[in-house]
């Protein structure tokens, strides 16, 4: 647990209200490149339905240059195959939009942080954990750029501005504080508020890496792997992380971005479950269970666009039965930081 300041923090997060700290949780905040309104509502493409014939997916953009409609097409044109269902995609700008289509009956399915599972209660199911190349695990990290700034350690960025994702992300500021934390540093009511040792500059995983590429003022980032390993020499994984070799589907690509920029590896995290697919807790249409099964069952041909595609290709190659046990990891970074999952939810 945060000893000593837990409680005033819980506080701080009741008088604000679930919306105040969950209006923060979308990876890219309130200016997604998705159809949402920009104030977190959510927008279906095809203007949605009732008839459990039509199945709406709930969409959440993790990274601001992604077109992610596009990028789910094969998922949804997998399950319309195998079960004779219309998906319906409904695009959400924030994680809370996404938990409120849930809540709301607005939607069925919906693609998730790893967060959501940790704070929804009985709002959402876990239908399973997507899979990255045969890896249902990945990693947070902190990087820096080397020998311009003079940080070489977690304990260097006192003082300094560090860029992260969403403050609700798990990889891309939840874990990251927590690492910082544990270095002694002073992170103060962050994530809903500010830190004390250093300046939290939020956005998404990919424009955190590229303000630390490109920006001198920002001395380092906080970001999951599949955003910044590119970057770092495979070596550095290889004297820090035993758990990133083995377990990373980034380790193998780890230093193919060095000739654009290089950064240095500060810290890894310990494994981290990957994001969720989640269904309605109450969504009671027959054909459930058939489209549940033809989510677990989707191979990577499955999951994979035609050869003549030139868009981002969906960053999962299967989806793993899974339960809410799976994120209690989650629960216990929450719970360092001084945060409950309960008043988070609530």
């Amino acid at each position: 647990m945060f000893e000593g300041s837990s409680v005033n923090r819980r506080t701080v997060i009741k008088s604000t209200g679930a919306a105040g700290i969950f209006g923060l949780a979308g990876c890219v905040g309130g200016d997604g490149d998705g159809d949402g309104d920009g104030d977190g509502t959510a927008t279906s493409t095809r203007g949605g339905s009732d008839s459990s014939a039509e199945i709406r997916f709930v969409l959440n953009p993790a990274e601001a240059d992604v077109d992610i409609e596009t990028q789910y097409r094969p998922m949804f044109d997998h399950i319309e195959a195998e079960t004779g269902v219309t998906i319906d995609p409904v695009t959400t700008a924030s994680y809370n939009a996404t938990l409120q289509s849930l809540e709301g009956g607005r939607g069925d399915i919906a693609d998730t942080s790893p967060f959501v599972p940790a704070t929804a209660g009985d709002i959402a199911d876990v239908i399973g954990v997507r899979v990255a190349f045969g890896a249902s695990k990945y990693f947070s990290l902190v990087t820096t750029t080397p020998d311009e700034n003079g940080v070489d350690s977690l304990e260097g960025i006192e003082g300094e501005t560090i860029g992260f994702s969403d403050r609700l992300s798990v990889s891309g500021s939840l874990t990251p504080l927590l690492m910082l934390k544990e270095a002694g540093l002073d992170i103060g009511s962050a994530p809903d508020g500010d830190p004390n040792d250093f300046e939290m500059r939020n956005s998404d995983h990919t424009t955190a890496a590229n303000q630390l590429i490109n920006r001198a003022e920002v001395a380092a980032a906080g970001t999951g792997a599949f955003a910044t390993a590119s970057y770092v020499p495979q070596e550095q994984f290889d004297e820090m992380s035993e758990e990133f070799v083995e377990f990373s589907s980034e380790y193998d690509s780890a230093g193919s971005a060095t000739d654009e920029a290089e950064l240095e590896l500060l810290a890894v995290s310990d494994p981290l479950p990957r994001a969720p697919l989640m269904a309605r807790a109450d969504w009671d249409a027959d054909v459930r269970a058939d489209v549940e099964s033809a989510i677990l069952g989707a191979t990577e041909e499955d999951l994979s666009h035609g050869e003549d595609y030139e868009g981002e290709e969906l960053w999962f190659t299967g989806v793993e039965e899974g339960t809410v046990d799976d994120y209690q990891p989650i629960r216990d970074i929450l719970e360092q930081l001084g945060l409950d999952p309960e008043e988070i939810a609530s």
